[in-house]
C-alpha cells in the first residue's frame, strides 16, 4: 500500500466512525419525533379532534415529541391555538 492509500483508508475510517457517532445521538431525537407524529395522527383519527395541521404543528411536534403532541392537543381542545 501506498501512503496515498493509507491516507485514504485512514479518512474513509474516521468518516465512518463520525458519521456513527452522529447517528447514534440523533436517534433517540429521531424516535422521539416519529411517536409524536403518531399520537397527534392517532388522536386526530381515533378521537376525531379537529387539529389544523400546519407547518408551525409538524414543527413543534418534531421538536417536543410526546410533549410537543400534547401540548398542541391541550391547546386545541382548549381552543386556543391549532383549531381549524
Amino acid at each position: 500500500m501506498t501512503g496515498l492509500e493509507i491516507l485514504l483508508l485512514i479518512l474513509v475510517l474516521v468518516g465512518v466512525l463520525a458519521a456513527a457517532t452522529i447517528v447514534r445521538a440523533i436517534a433517540p431525537f429521531i424516535v422521539n419525533a416519529v411517536v409524536g407524529l403518531l399520537v397527534l395522527f392517532l388522536t386526530s383519527a381515533v378521537f376525531g379532534l379537529p387539529i389544523a395541521v400546519t407547518p408551525l404543528v409538524l414543527v413543534i411536534v418534531a421538536l417536543g415529541g410526546v410533549v410537543g403532541a400534547g401540548a398542541v392537543i391541550l391547546l386545541a381542545l382548549l381552543g386556543v391555538a391549532f383549531v381549524p
